[in-house]
């Protein structure tokens, strides 16, 4: 008899295990459903690329709209599109990157560096910016981290895959004059294209950025 209910417990823990399992395809689901209900929560509004393609690579932020990239999976809005020029085909250059970046499953901001009112080692996080060196060869971008908070928070020079994405529709100049402004985009990045800690964890991530040429 009790070696019937030793063995009924051992196979009720085997099963309890099994439950808790997350496969792949779990984890996936799970990253939909929190993108769907960070996108609800937030009342964003949602547009197709020909949508997008129609207003002239531009997202109407006073409705709150994102424009979902088939590609890539990236939500994107454009809150200011920049000044100076574009990255050019066959160009290389540095650019200066402030950025946050929240972590969807958690509900938590994970890493900051455009808040003046945070310090790090006795020093407001906005004189620590990200510089990555980026290169265009026609529609594909390349690049890596430099210094900043991603390379010290993950240890890679790798520049997730989101980050990238706006590249092809905002201006990247330094600004030159008070009207001036540098490019701001928003981001929802699924796993896919974040950062390596993401892909292997499976968590979506929104961004704020702003992004400027370092000279």
């Amino acid at each position: 008899m009790k070696k019937i209910l030793f063995i009924m417990i051992a196979l009720a823990a085997v099963l309890s295990s099994c439950n808790d399992y997350e496969t792949y395809g779990d984890k996936k689901e799970k990253e939909r459903n929190a993108i769907a209900k960070f996108i609800s929560d937030r009342s964003i509004v949602v547009i197709s690329e020909d949508q997008f393609n129609q207003q002239g690579y531009t997202t109407n932020n006073e409705l709150n709209q994102f424009v979902k990239l088939d590609k890539s999976g990236v939500y994107m809005q454009i809150e200011r599109p920049g000044c100076g020029t574009m990255l050019q085909d066959g160009e290389s250059t540095r650019l200066v990157c402030r950025f946050s970046e929240y972590d969807i499953l958690q509900d938590t901001t994970t890493i900051c560096n455009n808040d003046p009112s945070i310090v790090y080692g006795g020093i407001s996080v906005v004189t620590l910016p990200d510089i990555i060196s980026v290169s265009r060869s026609g529609g594909s971008f390349t690049a890596s981290f430099e210094s900043g908070l991603m390379l010290k928070a993950y240890a890679t020079a790798s520049v997730p895959s989101g980050w990238l994405v706006p590249l092809s529709y905002i201006k990247v100049g330094r600004p030159q004059s008070l009207s001036d402004e540098c490019a701001k985009v928003r981001l929802i990045v699924p796993h896919s294209q974040g950062h390596a800690s993401a892909s292997s964890n499976v968590t979506p991530c929104y961004y704020e950025i702003t992004f400027q040429r370092e000279s």
